[in-house]
Parts: structure tokens; C-alpha cells; sequence
């Protein structure tokens, strides 16, 4: 009783701490989805171990008698494909083609993985997972957004009055020796807008700013909105 009551305690706490960064950013999945998922993993584990244990024991004459039998990783098998739909649920495709959401998918299936790894008893395994896991949103998001921003490949998503004011972007990015590789133009979802999105990839100089580039590009008439996107 001691030890599954701490399992299931400690897979509580490690997968609330995990939704706290997910809860802090108002990502779809927050603190109490992590819980929950970390929680169910765990007793579903903890129910694959009871479930051979009374097979082996006290229920061991009706198994053989009827021919049951038993599979432990089964169990933890159907909770990773579970989970990827429940992960699959918070990735979106906005208006404006960005994907969102993957992290807060990976980070689902990385709390089940974890809630597996407790109610296994596996505690080594749980710790450093957590720890990695933990580094990984908190940490890395800092050293992320310097690569990005040092990268000389970057992705541009523009709004444009009309189709007219490409021929200005072009010639700037052409001035500023900024090659493009990929232009793809369609209309804005909103029914009340009559802008176009416009997105491209482009390959920059060596040492250019990406907010330098932003900000010569948004001075261009006809340029109603323009971002960096990944």
C-alpha cells in the first residue's frame, strides 16, 4: 500500500511540475493534464503488475483453468498509442500556416513515459527523465531562440494589402543580397480581410540580423503586418 501510494503521489508531483511551464505559456494542455496523464500512466502500470501478480497467486487455478494469461507491458503499450491522440489534440494549424503545439504534445507523451517508469517501481529512471525533461522547457527555449536567431535560413510571414506590394518586397530582399527559396501567397481566412499572406523562406547573408530585415521590411508601403515564424 506504502509504495503504490507513493507512486502514484510522486507521479502527481512530477507531472504537475511539468504542466507548470505548459500551464505558464496557456498551452492547451497546462498543470492539470500533465497530472492526470502522469497519473493514469501510473496506475495503469500499477494495475498490469497487480493483475500478474494475482495470475501467479491467489487467482492462479481459474487462470490455468481457463487458459488466461498475462502480459505486463501490454497495458503500458495502450497508454503511449492513447496518448499520441490525446497529444495529436493540442497541435493546431493556424490561419497563418504556424503549426502550434508540439512541445506541448511531446510533453504529454513524455509524462505518460514518465508515469510508466513510477508505477514500474523504475525510481532511477523516473528522476533522470525528469530532471532531462525539465532542462529541456525550461533551459533549452533560451539556447533555442539564439540558434534561430543567428541561423542564416529564416521563414517570413508578411500581410499585404494588395498583390502589387510583393514586387517592393522582392526588390528590398533583393537589395539586401537576401536570397529567396520558397514564396507561397494565399488569402486570409478572415471573411472581413482582404489581405494576402504571404510567406517565404529566405537564406541571409552571413552575420545579418533577422531584426534588421524585419524591421526594412515593414517600412515598405503595402506592409500591414510582418513576423519571423518557425
Amino acid at each position: 500500500m506504502a509504495s503504490m501510494m507513493l507512486r502514484i503521489v510522486l507521479a502527481a508531483v512530477m507531472g504537475g511540475l511539468l504542466g507548470l511551464e505548459r500551464e505558464r505559456k496557456s498551452s492547451p494542455a497546462g498543470f492539470r493534464t500533465y497530472m492526470l496523464v502522469a497519473i493514469g500512466s501510473t496506475v495503469t502500470m500499477l494495475l498490469s503488475q497487480y493483475i500478474d501478480l494475482m495470475l501467479s497467486t491467489q487467482w492462479q487455478a481459474q487462470a490455468q483453468a481457463v487458459g488466461a494469461q498475462h502480459d505486463v507491458s501490454r497495458f503500458g503499450a495502450q497508454v503511449i498509442n492513447g496518448v499520441g491522440f490525446l497529444g495529436a489534440g493540442t497541435i493546431i494549424l493556424t490561419g497563418r500556416t504556424r503549426v502550434k503545439g508540439l512541445t506541448t504534445a511531446a510533453g504529454l507523451w513524455a509524462s505518460a513515459c514518465l508515469g510508466l517508469a513510477i508505477g514500474a517501481g523504475f525510481y532511477e529512471c523516473a528522476l533522470a527523465s525528469m530532471a532531462l525533461i525539465l532542462i529541456c522547457m525550461y533551459a533549452l527555449p533560451a539556447t533555442e531562440r539564439l540558434i534561430i536567431a543567428r541561423s542564416r535560413y529564416m521563414s517570413i510571414l508578411a500581410e499585404l494589402d494588395r498583390f502589387d506590394h510583393f514586387g517592393a518586397v522582392a526588390n528590398l530582399l533583393r537589395e539586401e543580397g537576401v536570397r529567396v527559396h520558397d514564396v507561397d501567397i494565399s488569402k486570409e481566412k478572415d471573411m472581413h480581410s482582404a489581405h494576402l499572406a504571404v510567406r517565404l523562406s529566405v537564406y541571409l547573408p552571413k552575420k545579418y540580423n533577422h531584426m534588421e530585415l524585419l524591421a526594412k521590411l515593414s517600412t515598405i508601403a503595402g506592409v500591414v503586418s510582418i513576423e519571423e515564424v518557425q
